[in-house]
């Protein structure tokens, strides 16, 4: 990975991780055959130095990692627009490695980290919805390469 630009604003790896694990939301970049750039918010779980995204069994993202799996995943963090500074307060954190689709216990582990996360007091009901979706849902599990985070505060 290239060094960062402005090194003075570069989170340590713990803080980088503790945006991973809390991070609402993030926007997965793929590429497709023709080198043409994708990218999609979606919702995550960070388990294990990995990341796990669910979708459907057919479209865009999926198309795309099967043809090239090198795929980034950003998160973005607390945000303050600071107007009489003309900046920002951020924090983010990027992601580079290797988007594969998974399967048998591999995806069963990535859907439950899901409902961990944003589901934590239905954990029952979670278990029960992942044997009536499990085949009508595809996970992709990001292995991580490298992840850097930034922030201004």
């Amino acid at each position: 990975m290239k060094s960062m630009r402005r090194a003075d604003r570069q989170m340590v790896r713990e803080e980088a991780t503790e945006l991973l694990k809390r991070g609402e939301y993030g926007v997965l970049s793929t590429l497709d055959s023709l080198n043409q750039p994708y990218g999609v918010p979606l919702s995550y779980a960070y388990a294990d130095n990995s990341i796990y995204i669910h979708c459907a069994n057919e479209g865009t993202k999926l198309d795309n990692i099967k043809s090239n799996s090198n795929v980034c995943f950003t998160v973005v963090g607390n945000t303050n627009i600071l107007p009489d500074k003309f900046t920002t307060e951020y924090e983010s954190v990027i992601v580079f490695g290797k988007g594969i689709i998974v399967s048998g216990n591999d995806k069963a582990k990535g859907l439950r980290e899901i409902i961990k996360k944003y589901s934590p007091e239905f954990i029952k009901e979670g278990e029960e919805y992942i044997e009536r979706a499990m085949d009508k849902t595809t996970v992709v599990k990001i292995e991580i390469e490298d992840f850097s985070g930034k922030h201004r505060s």
